[in-house]
């Protein structure tokens, strides 16, 4: 029942995951080794890590999916065991049995419990036999598009399509009616076969309203097994979690132990060891149906951790060389409560496009009790389009609900990220929302405040402007001193050398201009330790303002804008474009272009498809009209910006 002794862990995986488990790896005594792309090279995980193999490629497909390179690696490193991290190869089957066959320990289940799990339709099968409740569907073996109008038609629309092998919001569409099912299932077997390598897909009927709630499971190799509570994962934006919490608000002791005794019986009818989470759906009623069983460690785990006072990663490489589990299910810890957010470089005011680019500026929030940040990012880094574009997660804790969601959102507050867009002001606005306040959770909560969560983006008022013209006037300003607060340069205020008496400022911010001409002297204006000061129109107030290069970020009203100077006449020369063409929402992968110059077109049909960090984006016609000429083709990287297509109305 023992594992050789362990001394040296790999992880194959990038990112916050990867930082997070050679944090624990570390703490532990063991020497941490990193595999990385070409892409990656200096990437936070790769610097972080003892020792660091480079991959290859640029891709996952290249890199991160390689299995033989990765047990390579392993061996090369002196690696007596490789860690999977989630996404990525953590739930294939294939790999863990590679790993095992190499000599080497698998920090999860064994490879027979993720061919029982990891197959959404399969485990949905064992889960019948086993009198689990189901949502009704079709978890067939036939794909093609009849069987699937036919499954839909029996189930009623909508419905949903989810890749077999999928997690993470991949492969998965809402059909509304049958119109749409031809075109999504084609994109959602396309995104499960780039993701996981097996475009196979199940439908099931689309619940209104249900909570999406999760039980953390832990298995030894001795036959023990228990739950640490659950977490609930209801607020998510295309069937991918934005936030989660522990434990569940208003689940009963009753109710939490049915869930809890159902994902064990699970978790061992397939002889399951390690860390794993059994996820249902739970209606109003207090009724809850299976819906699939991730055999690795959630992007969440955190919040249980913050609830149990126990580290999970510590456990998987305790059971993983033969330790029992060193607790009973009457000694789980159920302590205060915890929230985490998703961390995203992605536009939310642009149908959460994701966003690339270099990180010019990355402060996160300060530690402190109850505070914790999980990310795989630092100033300077490059966000590539290769891969997830999440940056890391927020996590606090309080001795109630109510305490964590305030110290979650006083962390969202300091964090300051700039050089790209970002989800953070969405995050804040969840967060302070009076229904999340409340705990009023379903996966509808989204769409259903979608007004009030992702606003309009309306002119920039004057108020903003007069903060923007000071706060980038001021920090033009040579250094305080913070030593001497007598000292004639310790002050902010007032005139300064190197600005003349009357100072015209042009500034840009996110796509607006404006002219400002800036009297000095103004009374009540200060600039120190990075909090502007004003008193304007009668009111004092004081915002965050960062000087990051030839940029100012001013922090107003919950967001984090970057202002900079501009050459009016410059600006003018350089604002043309193609007239009537469609460009490149970001950068990415030209997957599948569907028309030829010449061709007539449909308002809205599907023109190109362009996949970036594994997401697929359709770039479709604004109106009726004619393709001119075609600038791209299938397999081509793009950048964000460039002209696809040719379009005339």
């Amino acid at each position: 029942m023992s594992a050789p002794t362990l001394t040296t862990l790999l992880v194959a995986n990038r990112g916050e995951i990867a930082c997070r488990v050679m944090r624990t790896a570390k703490a532990m005594g063991l020497t941490t080794v990193a595999v990385h792309s070409a892409t990656d090279r200096d990437a936070r995980h790769s610097r972080e890590a003892d020792i660091r193999v480079d991959l290859g490629g640029s891709k996952a497909a290249d890199s991160y999916l390689q299995i033989d390179k990765l047990i390579a690696a392993a061996q090369a490193s002196g690696a007596q065991a490789i860690h999977p991290g989630y996404g990525f190869l953590s739930e294939n089957a294939g790999f863990a049995r590679a790993i095992e066959n190499a000599g080497l320990i698998f920090l999860g289940p064994p490879a027979s419990a993720i061919d029982a799990m990891g197959s959404k339709s399969a485990a949905k099968a064992l889960m019948e036999t086993a009198g689990v409740p189901l949502v009704p569907g079709y978890h067939g073996e036939a794909q093609d598009l009849e069987t699937f109008r036919d499954a839909a038609e029996r189930i009623g629309y909508p419905v949903l399509l989810k890749a077999t092998a999928g997690g993470g919001g991949k492969g998965m569409k809402v059909v509304e009616d049958v119109s749409q099912l031809a075109e999504a299932l084609a994109s959602a077997q396309r995104e499960a076969q780039s993701s996981f390598g097996d475009s196979r897909m199940l439908v099931e009927k689309y619940l209104l309203k249900p909570r999406h709630v999760e039980i953390q499971v832990f298995a030894d190799r001795h036959g023990h097994c228990l739950y640490l509570n659950e977490r609930d994962c209801s607020i998510q934006r295309r069937h991918q979690k934005v936030v989660e919490e522990a434990p569940a608000p208003g689940l009963t002791p009753t109710l939490r132990r049915a869930m809890g005794e159902a994902a064990v019986r699970a978790a061992q009818a397939i002889g399951y060891v390690g860390a794993g989470t059994v996820e249902f759906l739970l209606d109003s009623r207090g009724e809850f149906f299976f819906m699939e069983m991730n055999t690795r460690l959630q992007v969440e785990h955190p919040v249980t951790e913050a609830i149990t006072g126990l580290d999970l990663v510590a456990w998987q490489i305790r059971v993983a060389q033969g330790e029992p589990l060193p607790i009973t299910q009457d000694q789980v810890p159920l302590l205060g409560h915890a929230i985490e957010v998703r961390l995203y470089a992605e536009d939310p005011a642009n149908d959460f496009l994701p966003a690339t680019g270099r990180l010019a500026l990355y402060r996160e929030s300060a530690d402190g009790p109850g505070r914790r940040v999980d990310s795989g990012v630092a100033q300077g880094d490059e966000i590539s389009p290769f891969y997830d574009p999440m940056l890391g997660k927020l996590i606090a804790w309080g001795e109630d609900r109510e305490q964590a969601r305030l110290r979650l959102l006083s962390m969202l507050d300091e964090f300051a990220i700039g050089g790209l867009k970002t989800n953070i002001g969405f995050l804040r606005r969840i967060v302070a929302h009076p229904a999340f306040a409340a705990a009023e959770l379903d996966t509808g909560f989204i769409p259903r405040y979608q007004t009030q969560l992702l606003p309009e983006p309306g002119e920039l008022d004057d108020d903003f402007w007069f903060a923007a013209a000071q706060a980038f006037a001021l920090g033009l300003a040579p250094q305080v001193r913070g030593d001497d607060v007598h000292s004639p340069w310790a002050h902010t205020s007032g005139l300064r050398l190197g600005l003349p008496g009357e100072t015209s400022l042009h500034l840009n911010c996110e796509g607006q201009d404006r002219a400002i001409t800036l009297v000095p002297n103004i009374p009540g204006v200060e600039l120190v330790d990075e909090r502007l000061t004003l008193e304007h129109n009668g009111l004092r107030r004081s915002h965050r303002a960062i000087r990051q290069g030839d940029s100012v970020y001013l922090q107003w009203q919950g967001d984090l804008h970057r202002i900079d100077r501009y050459d009016p006449l410059a600006a003018a020369e350089a604002s043309h474009s193609h007239q009537g063409g469609l460009t490149a929402p970001m950068n990415g992968s030209i997957v599948r272009v569907l028309v030829s110059a010449g061709q007539a077109v449909e308002a809205g049909a599907q023109l190109v498809v362009l996949e970036a960090m594994k997401m697929e984006h359709s770039i479709r016609a604004p109106q009726a009209g004619v393709i001119k000429a075609l600038y791209c083709q299938e397999g081509e990287m793009v950048s964000e910006g460039s002209a696809l297509v040719a379009f005339e109305e």
